[in-house]
């Protein structure tokens, strides 16, 4: 029996199930989902959003998502999604959250006054540095899966060509502070005046290198001016160049097995 989703389930009926005491609204696809098939529900007591995990490695991974956020409520100055994991009847894992209202980092950035970039590019640093300084002596042991793991299956199940070479460089440099794992702008959230409120989608997260954290930020495109700022609070420029160029050929390499298996999913975030 599979334990993931397709489009051909029926979803509103697991969400209708998950939620018997709200009356849903509107339900509506996020098509950037890569990972996960994201279902935004509107109900009468506000907005959520679902993640039904796309095949049997983001069903695992979603499972350590919902531990890591959990672990990590509260322990910033930011917002992290308190998650909710579920079962359907067929025992598949999906999550649940609320919906913080505001926008992404990356629908914003090539907006943003020089004063709201300079204040993201620091409060991002400050996520980084506040994650990595976490205290993992009583976390879960699926808080401490490591990041260099997790990025080789990622790998190994999903591209035709792989970059064993990135893998050795990750390892090698690899530390046991928490970590993102996937912190690019659309998981960093943004209020109505343009202030870094909250970051989401701890799928990738583990143990780490905090510098991977902070080459995933700039492995996408993004204004020099805000690049700058953020890695002027960052020492070793030469790693997190390495590991820049390691998170680009692991999107590359994901987005072709994207553009193959999912044609309907949104690639306009590279």
């Amino acid at each position: 029996m599979a334990n993931f989703f397709t489009l051909n389930d029926n979803l509103d009926s697991i969400i209708a199930e998950t939620f018997p005491d709200k009356t849903v609204k509107k339900t509506e696809h996020i098509l950037t989902g890569w990972t996960n098939i994201v279902i935004e529900v509107t109900t009468n007591e506000g907005s959520y959003f679902f993640r039904f995990p796309r095949n049997p490695f983001w069903s695992r991974m979603i499972v350590k998502d919902a531990t890591v956020c959990n672990f990590v409520d509260g322990k910033t100055s930011f917002y992290t999604p308190q998650m909710r994991l579920c079962y359907d009847s067929k025992k598949r894992p999906f999550s649940v959250h609320k919906k913080i209202e505001g926008y992404t980092l990356g629908d914003r950035i090539y907006h943003l006054s020089h004063t709201a970039l300079t204040g993201a590019a620091y409060d991002v640093a400050k996520f980084i540095k506040e994650l990595s300084g976490i205290d993992l002596r009583e976390a879960p042991a699926k808080v401490k899966y490591p990041l260099s793991k997790f990025l080789k299956e990622l790998d190994y199940e999903h591209y035709e060509k792989h970059i064993d070479e990135d893998h050795k460089y990750i390892k090698k440099t690899e530390t046991k502070n928490l970590v993102h794992g996937d912190l690019n702008l659309g998981n960093i959230l943004l209020d109505k005046n343009d202030k870094v409120i909250g970051v989401i989608d701890f799928c990738f997260a583990g143990t780490g290198n905090p510098n991977m954290d902070v080459a995933r930020i700039v492995s996408r495109p993004a204004p020099k001016e805000f690049e700058e700022i953020f890695l002027s609070q960052f020492d070793n420029t030469e790693e997190i160049s390495r590991m820049k160029k390691a998170w680009q050929d692991i999107d590359n390499g994901y987005a072709e097995h994207i553009r193959t298996n999912f044609p309907e999913i949104n690639l306009n975030q590279l």
